[in-house]
């Protein structure tokens, strides 16, 4: 796996994966100038959470045989007050919308991916983060 990232005399910052697929990294005004274009780092850290985390759950309920409609994670952190303001605690809730899923299976899901299959949330818990989840169903019929 390789990235690169690139400032070009302004922000935001643009990074490149080796298939040519970009981010773009900001921050705050009062750092850099003008910002506010994109996500800062941290917060990508969080969306990567997510999205790792949602990628893992998707697979195992479609393993299921599972009628997915929408799913989505709101993720709420905590930093620490000194830097590196690293996150202390994570917070997510995942809301799944579907006609024949259940809540015990919803919750199997996630646990599976929390607890094994999440790369990005074993990285952070490393990081001495505590992360704790929550998850809802909304059937449809």
């Amino acid at each position: 796996m390789h990235t690169t990232v690139t400032f070009h005399n302004k922000l935001p910052l643009i990074g490149t994966n080796n298939r040519g697929i970009k981010t773009f990294f900001d921050t705050s005004a009062e750092l850099l100038g003008p910002g506010g274009s994109a996500a800062s780092p941290m917060e990508t850290v969080l969306e990567s959470l997510g999205a790792c985390s949602m990628m893992d759950i998707l697979s195992i309920l479609k393993k299921m045989r599972k009628n997915l409609i929408t799913l989505q994670a709101d993720i709420d952190a905590r930093r620490a007050q000194e830097h590196p303001k690293v996150f202390t605690d994570i917070q997510i809730k995942y809301c799944l919308e579907s006609p024949d899923c259940t809540h015990s299976e919803l919750e199997k899901a996630v646990r599976l991916s929390m607890d094994k299959y999440c790369s990005v949330a074993a990285m952070i818990r490393a990081s001495g983060c505590a992360i704790t989840w929550s998850a809802e169903l909304a059937q449809t019929s």
